[in-house]
């Protein structure tokens, strides 16, 4: 059964006029609902994240990068956080060798780091 939250994104998606199938499903909660919807509406892939798995927050790191038209192949990954996927995700949008930092070993905070060192073009 759907809470009233999820039943309310499936209404949305009806108005918007994309397929509901394929997030009106009880796995996904709300919030998940919502991140899939809005990339419906943006006529992103979301295949990519539209995965049980991924919660809400690391789904809007993987939907923006897919609007920003980045390689989300790198970070679209469940081993990373959104914290991390943010660090990777703002990297490739600054057209930074990511693949340094790029390492579920690495914390954001540690990312953070390498990718501002990055910017600064220091030897990391």
């Amino acid at each position: 059964m759907f809470n009233k939250s999820q039943l309310e994104q499936i209404e949305l998606g009806i108005i918007a006029g994309v397929d509901v199938s394929i997030y009106a499903k009880p796995e996904f909660d709300w919030w998940q609902m919502d991140e899939i919807r809005k990339g419906l509406e943006q006529g992103l892939d979301i295949t990519v994240y539209a995965k049980p798995e991924f919660d809400w927050e690391q789904m809007i790191q993987i939907k923006v990068g897919l609007a920003q038209g980045l390689g989300v192949s790198i970070y679209a990954k469940l081993e990373f956080d959104w914290e991390q996927m943010w660090q990777i995700r703002e990297g490739l949008a600054q057209g930074l060798d990511v693949s340094i930092y790029a390492k579920p070993e690495f914390d954001s905070e540690q990312m953070e780091v390498i990718r501002e060192g990055l910017e600064e073009k220091n030897n990391v």
